[in-house]
């Protein structure tokens, strides 16, 4: 962008920390980027209201995102197959899924067994 970002004022560091971050890092990228196209001067300015904003798993109307019931779904057949992945009875088969697309779906949910 050819500017000269010198600070990131603390306030914004802090909220950059402690943001969830759900996209990851292409989330990241895409919100300095946008931070930097919208900065006038040597100061980074962050949209610290974008930062505060918490993920809800319900809309207004009170459903489920999709996300959400996708989740819990997962963990119900999980609960029901006492945590068995793989195998004719396993959650994979239960949910008409490979065993990979599950684990893979399971770490992307953040869903793991309870110790």
């Amino acid at each position: 962008m050819k500017k000269r970002i010198e600070t990131i004022p603390s306030e914004s560091m802090k909220a950059l920390q402690a943001y969830h971050w759900p996209g990851n890092v292409r989330e990241l990228e895409n919100f300095i980027e946008r931070a930097v196209i919208l900065t006038q001067g040597p100061d980074l300015v962050v949209s610290l209201s974008e930062l505060k904003r918490t993920p809800s798993h319900t809309t207004r109307s009170g459903t489920t995102t999709l996300e959400q019931a996708e989740r819990e779904h997962i963990l119900k057949s999980l609960r029901e197959t006492n945590w068995t992945i793989a195998g004719p009875t396993g959650a994979a088969a239960r949910l008409g899924m490979k065993r990979t697309t599950l684990q893979s779906k399971m770490q992307k949910l953040n869903i793991s067994r309870p110790r």
